[in-house]
């Protein structure tokens, strides 16, 4: 039985259910990380005992299949776009969305698939985008390719916002520190590739290039699409 199909026991003495309880690791996750989420934290925030929280949540494992599939709503428009590629294209920035206000999703997204509502209807959303327009499998093997790219990038951009705050020095900061070392192996002829796009290549934002390989990738999937 999944957490979602057990029912929840009584509420009281201190009120409580699985939104609240979800409320508060959220927001838990947010402060800090899911390092800063345990059952224990999460009780302390209610101002409940550790025990009342497993009559709703057995394991952290079900309290992070929860949060994940509450944040999931996020991911989803109010409105379906009519085109596949838009489609797609929504969802895989909002979820980038989504993961820089939580930034604690970049760490569960690409596991296994979340059972709950949210999880399915953002499953569905995907499938549905190019449903007919292909055999199943075909339209599976789209929708994984298309969510392994948006799922890497997400997480090299988190990494890339976490290295910041650990360090304290800003990707240009970090360069100019860097610089030095970098033009002395440049400097080998080792790395003429390498040197190429270092000294002529232009360099975007965060933004700007994941919308770039988003397209690319729906590019292919189209032209996967458009095959006979």
């Amino acid at each position: 039985m999944t957490v979602w199909d057990r029912p929840e026991p009584p509420a009281r003495p201190v009120p409580l259910d699985r939104e609240r309880i979800v409320a508060a690791a959220v927001a838990l996750a947010d402060e800090g990380g899911l390092e800063a989420v345990s059952l224990r934290k999460v009780a302390a925030r209610l101002n409940a005992g550790p025990m009342r929280l497993y009559g709703y949540i057995s394991t952290k494992e079900e309290l992070l299949d929860l949060m994940m599939d509450e944040v999931q709503a996020e991911f989803l428009p109010e409105e379906r776009p009519g085109d596949w590629r838009e489609a797609l294209r929504v969802l895989a920035h909002r979820t980038r969305l989504a993961a820089l206000r939580h930034e604690w999703l970049a760490d569960l997204l690409g596991g296994r698939p979340t059972l709950g509502p949210n999880g399915l209807a953002v499953t569905e959303a995907k499938l549905a985008a190019l449903d007919g327009l292909a055999d199943i499998d075909t339209v599976m093997r789209a929708v994984e390719t298309v969510s392994a790219y948006f799922t890497g990038a997400i997480r090299r951009e988190v990494a890339n916002l976490r290295a910041e705050r650990a360090t304290g020095l800003s990707k240009r900061d970090w360069q100019r520190a860097s610089g030095p070392h970098v033009t002395s192996m440049l400097a080998t002829g080792r790395f003429p590739a390498l040197a190429k796009a270092v000294h002529d290549g232009t360099h975007v934002d965060a933004e700007a290039s994941f919308a770039t390989g988003l397209d690319w990738v729906l590019d292919a999937v189209a032209a996967k699409l458009a095959r006979p």
